[in-house]
């Protein structure tokens, strides 16, 4: 008879307390849906909860000293601000260990990031990690360098194997289309590098023929200390080099510090590829004679942007160009070039 009284109080109706039981059911069933309603109501819908979460995603570069990797970082950094998302920056200190990074991508995968965008060290190895990533409900995007198979929603890089052949035809005029060079390789498994030095051997071979190659298989290695030992050791043994091409900022770092030491700082011919603080001085003073160009920055920017469409639901272009440029010791103060040769991260 109470839950009848409580009806009354409720509805504001005047229900007989000894009304006939069948009679009272339709209003006890009434009472307990505005009840349920109410307190229903104070509770969160599934769509308001997510829509005040966080997005977290991982950025992973292939390591974390040079300064290649330090402008990706500014440039992540700079789209979570823009869009909310928390970066979790994780990196290995060298470039070759590839079985650090795949620990670092399967402990994000175990910690339920909504996204990994991911630097590989290896275009194999790093196949199963974004597989089971994928499988386990979380997008990577791909930046920098590539893999062998397609599990990633996005890839955004330079178009490396371009820069490859712009560094050639630099070095190929420089040269006058004749004389002897060495070509620098980076290491296995990197697909970037590889497409920069595929680019630049297949210029030279169909543009230059009369420039002859000296040697095309020496990898220089992932640090500075271990391009400059290579370098120096191929020097040594190739005393009549007149251009070397080196793929990236440690390995055009050590070829120069190896060329300084003997002397040969601004005779051989060096074009190298990305840029430092050390590198742009080496080329105002033409101690280098060129250098390829990317946006680390761009690239960073955009690997966390497309993740956090993806994640919104945004369609996201499967390949993103993030540009390329050449400097030299003529165009270097041009407002274009000068931003890449010093890339302001402070902000």
């Amino acid at each position: 008879m109470r839950y009848l009284k409580t009806a009354n109080h409720i509805l504001n109706v005047n229900v007989p307390v000894k009304m006939n039981l069948p009679l009272a059911f339709p209003l006890i069933l009434i009472v307990f849906i505005v009840v349920l309603a109410g307190c229903g109501s104070s509770e969160k819908t599934p769509d308001n909860s997510e829509s005040t979460e966080t997005i977290s995603i991982a950025v992973i570069p292939k390591g974390t000293t040079h300064e290649f990797w330090k402008s990706v970082h500014a440039g992540a950094q700079k789209a979570a601000v823009e869009t909310g998302a928390e970066i979790i920056w994780k990196g290995s200190l060298r470039e070759d260990d590839r079985e650090d990074q795949i620990q670092i991508i399967e402990s994000f995968i175990s910690s339920r990031v909504d996204a990994i965008v991911l630097a590989p060290l290896d275009d194999r190895s790093m196949v199963l990690p974004v597989r089971e990533a994928k499988n386990q409900g979380i997008p990577t995007v791909i930046i920098d360098s590539g893999i062998q198979e397609d599990y990633h929603i996005s890839f955004v890089a330079t178009d490396n194997y371009k820069g490859g052949v712009l560094a050639a035809e630099h070095i190929g005029n420089l040269m006058d289309g004749k004389g002897k060079i060495i070509v620098l390789r980076y290491q296995e498994g990197s697909t970037s590098n590889s497409n920069r030095e595929n680019g630049f051997l297949d210029t030279i071979k169909a543009q230059f023929p009369n420039i002859e190659i000296l040697s095309d298989n020496q990898y220089a290695g992932p640090t500075t200390e271990t391009a400059y030992r290579v370098s120096e050791n191929v020097i040594n043994r190739f005393g009549e080099v007149e251009g070397i091409f080196a793929p990236n900022e440690p390995v055009t770092f050590g070829c120069l510090r190896a060329l300084q030491e003997r002397g040969l700082a601004g005779t051989v011919k060096l074009v190298g590829f990305d840029s430092s603080e050390t590198l742009a001085r080496a080329l105002e003073n033409e101690e280098i004679h060129g250098l390829i160009l990317q946006d680390p920055v761009k690239i960073g920017y955009l690997g966390v942007m497309t993740a956090v469409k993806h994640l919104r639901g945004e369609t996201v272009e499967k390949r993103i160009d993030t540009g390329i440029a050449v400097a030299t010791p003529e165009n270097r103060n041009e407002p274009k070039i000068r931003r890449l040769l010093h890339l302001d991260i402070s902000e």
